[in-house]
């Protein structure tokens, strides 16, 4: 694990490149979609740092940027026609704003689907990355005291 000024970043083992961090892999994911998916995966990156300046940066699965804090809160994949936000544990989420669009059909993960042109509202998903977060800690939380009265 490596201390950044933007940050926490740990790299899954066998990451290609040896003695990157995290931030700069993802850095480099955003490089490469020189496109509206780049500039949307940036954008997504920047909203959930924003939302949880603690959140730590990875790179895992051959090349995903996931944010965690005290477990995974999301992941930020991109497709040909969609840049995908998936939050682990989204099914456990509120969600008034209704951005959850993919994935509705499992128990445990949600999915934002960000297609060419279209905006997301960025104080919706501020607020489900902080209650993703507030959902991580609670269940570490819960694990600890369950250990503490064996």
């Amino acid at each position: 694990m490596e201390q950044t000024m933007t940050g926490t970043t740990r790299i899954e083992s066998g990451a290609k490149e040896e003695g990157a961090t995290a931030s700069r892999l993802i850095d480099a994911k955003i490089a490469e979609r020189d496109d509206w998916r780049g500039a949307a995966l940036a954008r997504v990156r920047m909203l959930v740092r924003q939302a949880d300046p603690d959140v730590l940066e990875e790179w895992k699965w051959r090349g995903v940027p996931v944010w965690s804090h005290s477990g995974i809160v999301c992941t930020g994949e991109t497709y040909k026609s969609v840049v995908k936000l998936t939050f682990a544990k989204g099914a456990s989420l509120e969600d008034p704003s209704g951005l959850f669009n993919s994935s509705l059909e499992g128990n445990t993960r949600r999915a934002i689907d960000i297609r060419e042109g279209e905006s997301i509202n960025e104080n919706a998903l501020k607020e489900l990355v902080r209650a993703a977060v507030a959902l991580n800690a609670s269940a570490v939380a819960k694990r600890k005291r369950k250990r503490k009265g064996k």
